[in-house]
C-alpha cells in the first residue's frame, strides 16, 4: 500500500498483492444472495464455469479503458494496476467515456502462479457471492497470459483514503459517517462468517473497504480469502498470509485461521477509525509505532478514552458512545480468540450505538433481550504474543 502499515505477510516469495483502489460502483443484479460457495479444491475450469459474471475478452476491456491510459489509474499495487472504463448497462460491450456503466479494471502483473492463484480466488468467491456490503464483480478476463477482474465503480475510494491522506478530495469522516461505515463493513464480514458462505476473508484492513456514494462500505480484494472449517475442525491451517498490523496473533503464531482471526482485524480497523491512526506508523514517536499495543492501556480505562479519540472528531460524539465503540474494538482484540465476540455480536452492537446515536441520546444500561451483548472492558491487560514475522517499512 505504500506506507508502513500496508507490509504483507507471505510464507513464500511472491509479492505483494495489495494496492491503494481509489474506487471501485454501479451495480449489476448477481443470481442469489443466498447460494454458498462450493468446497474447494475446485479446478479452475469449474470455477469459471460456474461464477455468476460475464466473460470479457482482452480487447473488450482494452478498449473499455482507452488502451489502459496512465490517466485511467485509479491505483496500483503489487498485483498490478487498477483502471477505470465504461461499458454498457445492458450489452457490457464498451462504451464511451462518461457514458454507460462506469467499471474498474484490475489488471494484473504477469508474475507467476502466485497472482493467478489470487485472480482465481477472486472469481471463486466474489462469481457466487453477493451481498450489499461486497463489491460486485461484473466479470473476468483470461486470455492467454492476461488476467483481469471487473468490478462495480466504487466512487469515494477507500477507508483508508479518507482516514490518513490529507487532501481537499478526502476530507476527514464525521463520527456518524465512521460508525457507519463500521457497520456497514461488520455486515459483509458477518455474511461471509454465515452459514450461506462460510468463508474467511483473511484480509480485512482500511484499504480494502470501499465506500460507494452514500458512503456504504463494500468489502474488495478476496484474494486471500479461505473457506472456513467444516465438520468438527475447529481451525484451517494455512500458511501466514495477510498484512502486517491487522493479523490476529495466534494466527501469526500457528498458521490456524478462524473467523475469530478476521474479527480481531475488524478490531483494529475500528479502532484506526476511532483514532485516525494508521495500525501501523514508524513515523510516530518512539511507543506508538504499533496502534493496538501503544492505544490498550486508554482502551481498558473509560477515563482515558479521549486520549486515543481523533481529535478532528471535535464533539461529535458523547462520551458513552465513544466508550461504547472502544469497548467493543477492545473485546475484539482480545489476545484469547475465545474472548471476541461474534462479527453478528458486533452488528448487533453496532446497530445499537447507531440507533441510540440517531435518537440523540446514549443509553448506559445493558443492551435489551433480543441481543444480549456484553461488550466488557477487560480489568486485566493483555499483550499480543510476539509474531515469528518481523516488520519492516514498505517501500
Amino acid at each position: 500500500m505504500g506506507n508502513c502499515c500496508g507490509t504483507k505477510i507471505t510464507s513464500s516469495d511472491s509479492g505483494s498483492k495489495s494496492a491503494r483502489r481509489n474506487g471501485l460502483s454501479v451495480s449489476r443484479s448477481r443470481v442469489s444472495s443466498a447460494s454458498s460457495v462450493p468446497p474447494t479444491p475446485r479446478s479452475e475450469g469449474e470455477i469459471l464455469q460456474s461464477a455468476n459474471v460475464r466473460s470479457f475478452t482482452f480487447n473488450e476491456l482494452k478498449t473499455s479503458t482507452r488502451n489502459f491510459r496512465p490517466d485511467s489509474v485509479l491505483g496500483e499495487g503489487g498485483f498490478g494496476s487498477v483502471f477505470k472504463g465504461w461499458i454498457d448497462e445492458n450489452t457490457f460491450a464498451p462504451a464511451r467515456p462518461g457514458t454507460g456503466m462506469v467499471i474498474a479494471v484490475k489488471k494484473l502483473n504477469q508474475e507467476g502462479f502466485q497472482g493467478h492463484r489470487e485472480w482465481l480466488a477472486e472469481v471463486n468467491y466474489l462469481g457466487q457471492l453477493s451481498h450489499p456490503n461486497l463489491v460486485k464483480l461484473v466479470g473476468y478476463c483470461l486470455e492467454d497470459e492476461q488476467r483481469l477482474l471487473v468490478y462495480e465503480f466504487m466512487p469515494r475510494g477507500s477507508l483508508e483514503n479518507h482516514l490518513f491522506r490529507r487532501s481537499s478530495h478526502f476530507q476527514p469522516l464525521s463520527w456518524n459517517l465512521r460508525m457507519k461505515v463500521a457497520l456497514g463493513a461488520a455486515k459483509g464480514l458477518a455474511f461471509l462468517h454465515s452459514d450461506k458462505a462460510k468463508v474467511i476473508y483473511r484480509d480485512f484492513k482500511t484499504s480494502n473497504v470501499l465506500l460507494d456514494s452514500n458512503y456504504n462500505a463494500k468489502l474488495s480484494d478476496f484474494g486471500l480469502a479461505k473457506d472456513g472449517p467444516t465438520g468438527d475442525k475447529s481451525h484451517v491451517s494455512t500458511r501466514v498470509m495477510g498484512t502486517y498490523g491487522y493479523a490476529a496473533p495466534e494466527y501469526l503464531a500457528t498458521g490456524h485461521l478462524t473467523a475469530k482471526s478476521d474479527v480481531y482485524s475488524f478490531g483494529v480497523v475500528l479502532l484506526e477509525m476511532l483514532s485516525g491512526r494508521r495500525a501501523l506508523d514508524k513515523n510516530r514517536p518512539a511507543g506508538e509505532h504499533n496502534l493496538v499495543e501503544w492505544a490498550r492501556p486508554y482502551l481498558s480505562n473509560k477515563r482515558r478514552i479521549f486520549r486515543i479519540l481523533d481529535a478532528r472528531l471535535g464533539g461529535q460524539y458523547s462520551l458513552a458512545g465513544a466508550q461504547t465503540a472502544a469497548a467493543l474494538s477492545l473485546q475484539c482484540l482480545s489476545g484469547d480468540s475465545k474472548n471476541r465476540p461474534t462479527m453478528d455480536q458486533v452488528v448487533a452492537a453496532l446497530q445499537q450505538l447507531q440507533d441510540t446515536t440517531s435518537n440523540g441520546q446514549q443509553r448506559s444500561s445493558a443492551p435489551s433481550s433480543a441481543h444480549p451483548i456484553p461488550i466488557p472492558i477487560p480489568s486485566r491487560r493483555r499483550r499480543l504474543s510476539a509474531s515469528p514475522l518481523s516488520s519492516h517499512s514498505s517501500a
